[in-house]
């Protein structure tokens, strides 16, 4: 039988973050920040904070801990998101990987003192267990082949999934708000020939960079032009646009129509009614 010691785990575990830290600052690795942060996220704040509850080898069982380890990471990370929500700092990738990498050091100091404490057989220790049998028959050997072969491909689907993602829905926000950059306070009531504005915004989501052009038409008449915009995916435009009304009479129609990449069909459109007095 071979025995491979971990100690306490804690050593191996923080470097993990320093390196999923360095990772998403300096190296924006996709693969790398999936395999690395979904046990930063769900492991690492539960298993350092029961080590840090239950020090003692025999406090609680192997299972009991590796379940309370998932278990009290689902509850704590989405409580640091909490407290992130009303501070200044918000709900970001940066301020959530600090604040939860801030979690897991201050309780990995802690569990260090707390261990120093116990004797060295009163410590919780990892322990691989590795035994090997010169009696294997035929069907254990066809079983072990089929257990590594299924682990093999387990992880060549994993890797292959987070290396090509799935992209993502492809649309475009196309809003028009108030002169206050509100959804509201919209000009409902103007005098002939008085200029107005509005502010309208375009934030593009179609996975590619897109070429817009905004159409201003009152009464089904074109009345000005916007654009050419181009925008790369995720990118955000929005302006003041003015206008004025030459016509009296209630209910006249503004329109707002987005084309897209040169396209003659109206992609979206939002418009506004306006008396004119």
């Amino acid at each position: 039988m071979l025995r491979i010691k971990l100690g306490s785990g804690l050593v191996l575990q923080n470097i993990l973050v320093i390196l999923l830290i360095i990772i998403i600052i300096f190296v924006p690795n996709f693969v790398a920040r999936v395999v690395l942060g979904l046990p930063f996220l769900l492991l690492f704040p539960g298993y350092t904070l029961i080590l840090t509850l239950f020090p003692k080898r025999d406090q609680i069982k192997d299972i009991e801990r590796v379940a309370l380890s998932l278990g009290l990471s689902i509850a704590v990370v989405p409580l640091i998101g909490l407290i992130l929500n009303y501070t200044p700092f918000g709900i970001t990738l940066e301020s959530t990987l600090y604040s939860v990498a801030g979690f897991i050091f201050l309780m990995s100091f802690i569990t260090w003192l707390r261990l120093r404490r116990l004797d060295e057989s009163e410590r919780f220790n990892i322990e691989l267990k590795i035994e090997w049998s010169t009696s294997v028959g035929r069907w254990d050997k066809v079983l072990n082949a089929i257990l590594v072969v299924s682990v093999l491909a387990a992880i060549g689907v994993l890797s292959y999934v987070l290396a090509t993602p799935k992209v993502g829905e492809k649309f475009t926000e196309f809003y028009v708000l108030g002169s206050g950059g509100e959804a509201s306070g919209y000009p409902t009531e103007i005098s002939l020939g008085e200029e107005t504005s509005v502010i309208l915004g375009i934030v593009n989501h179609e996975q590619e960079t897109v070429e817009y052009r905004v159409d201003i038409v009152i009464d089904s008449i074109k009345y000005n032009e916007v654009g050419p915009l181009f925008l790369a995916n995720d990118e955000k435009w929005q302006d003041t646009v003015n206008f004025s009304l030459n016509k009296l009479g209630d209910n006249q129609k503004v329109e707002f129509l987005l084309y897209k990449s040169d396209q003659d069909e109206v992609y979206r459109s939002t418009h506004l009614w306006i008396d004119v007095r």
